[in-house]
């Protein structure tokens, strides 16, 4: 069953349009007739099982990989064509293995955010300190900026890094299962400041995780996907798909839970 919710929410701008979307490994599908829309301001997660071809599915979108069939949008403009990545702030998976050792204080981490655009060699202004602190109290880290970031937590690092994506105030940031190494009782403190990211600071957000317990009261948007694209459109529908459904997608018995409160002005 593929249920596709077409809404206001979906027909509205977008930032990433995914359309007709196929990949494959050699011999072996991975994505297949994925379309995927993620309209601006919204806060998007991409859930399935592990395996299910999320990880493929960002390095296209990110344009480390090339599609084989469909296409992809950035900003309304092919995706082989676009140049302006500064747009995009990513956190990946790896950025939770750092090496604490590396001497590295939380400043300097952030700042190296802004080398892009300000190239290798230029001097760093009084201007450029201030979007750092900027994006330190964005993620609550500001009163950090002097230690060391091995001295941190997993989850003070995680948004270390995500202050680090941000510091050139990307449009859109996308982050790939970023409460890995955020200990559990600090998980909805976390999703707390994404969604200040997403609402306050109008950065639209997309995530990708496997664990569809923790953000059903969290996202405004969802896109579950198993090689296939079994559903996507707002949270509170997604609320409503079947759980034998979901058990489909993930192989093994799977507990939505319902949530709803005001999320930017989509009901969840």
């Amino acid at each position: 069953m593929i249920l596709i919710i077409e809404g206001d929410a979906l027909t509205m701008q977008s930032i990433i349009e995914i359309k007709k979307l196929f990949y494959r490994y050699e011999k072996e599908i991975v994505l297949e007739d994925i379309n995927i829309n993620v309209p601006t301001g919204s806060f998007l997660a991409i859930v399935g099982p592990n395996g299910s071809g999320k990880s493929t599915l960002l390095k296209l979108i990110l344009g480390l990989l090339k599609p084989q069939k469909g296409e992809i949008l950035l900003f309304g403009q092919e995706i082989n064509k676009f140049k302006d990545w500064q747009q995009i702030g990513y956190v990946s998976q790896k950025a939770n293995s750092f090496n604490s050792g590396f001497p590295a204080t939380v400043f300097e981490v952030v700042s190296s955010g802004l080398t892009k655009k300000l190239g290798m060699f230029k001097f760093f202004k009084k201007e450029h300190s201030q979007k750092v602190f900027a994006a330190l109290d964005a993620v609550d880290m500001k009163k950090f900026s002097n230690k060391n970031l091995g001295e941190l937590s997993g989850g003070q690092q995680q948004r270390v890094f995500i202050a680090r994506a941000i510091v050139s105030e990307p449009s859109l940031l996308i982050l790939d299962e970023p409460t890995v190494g955020v200990d559990a009782e600090n998980v909805d403190t976390f999703y707390h400041m994404l969604d200040d990211l997403n609402v306050n600071r109008r950065i639209t957000l997309l995530l990708v995780t496997h664990d569809i317990g923790t953000i059903s009261d969290k996202v405004s948007h969802v896109a579950c996907i198993n090689k296939h694209l079994y559903f996507h459109g707002e949270t509170h529908e997604f609320e409503q798909f079947q759980a034998d459904d979901m058990s489909k997608v993930y192989g093994h018995d799977v507990q939505l839970i319902a949530h709803h409160h005001e999320h930017g002005g989509v009901v969840k």
